[in-house]
């Protein structure tokens, strides 16, 4: 059962524009995630997945159902105050996204992040601004935000400096807890205290 923090429901942050820029150079627009993007969703996971990066998604397929599910499912934690999700495009092309969703329960004070970026638009400085926009509307929009928590591979230590850099701690490893491209590999836990 999900919960509601505030009374009020948030249908105004569907589809907001957050950013609109350069980024390094780089052209970039920054929106909230809206209903009609499942398709591009679904598109973009499911080539990540392939791809096998530093994801969950390892080789995984989902359909246009499971994906509109999830889509509706988050909008509607969304208009209640707990989560957001902010996709970034170049122009008309949707090349990556960052969310933060909020535990429940004894752990409703506490937000779990995720970012992923299309192949081609790594290492440019973009993911860093995206993480950086991720939790400034995260502290606007999800009531009752006070830790935002992130996994990361040991394989990727790129990404684990970069959330180094944002302020994250390291707070915990589990030896062998993600199969990564067929070996296991440490999943190493952090934090950030908002």
């Amino acid at each position: 059962m999900l919960r509601r923090h505030s009374g009020t429901i948030n249908h105004m942050l569907e589809g907001t524009k957050v950013f609109e820029g350069k980024c390094n150079g780089i052209d970039i627009i920054i929106r909230h995630v809206r209903r009609d993007d499942v398709g591009r969703l679904l598109n973009f996971i499911n080539i990540i997945s392939k791809e096998q990066t530093f994801i969950l998604f390892q080789g995984e397929q989902m359909t246009l159902e499971e994906e509109s599910r999830y889509v509706e499912g988050f909008i509607y934690k969304v208009e209640n105050h707990m989560a957001i999700k902010l996709l970034v495009f170049h122009g008309e092309e949707f090349i990556g996204l960052a969310d933060v969703v909020m535990k429940e329960r004894a752990e409703n004070h506490v937000g779990v992040f995720g970012i992923i970026l299309a192949k081609e638009w790594r290492k440019k400085g973009i993911g860093r601004f995206l993480m950086e926009k991720a939790i400034e509307e995260a502290k606007k929009n999800i009531v009752g935000l006070e830790i935002i928590t992130l996994g990361v591979f040991s394989d990727n230590p790129i990404a684990k400096k970069m959330y180094e850099k944002m302020g994250f701690k390291e707070h915990g490893l589990l030896p062998g807890g993600i199969k990564h491209k067929e070996d296991l590999v440490d999943h190493i836990y952090m934090y950030k205290k908002l």
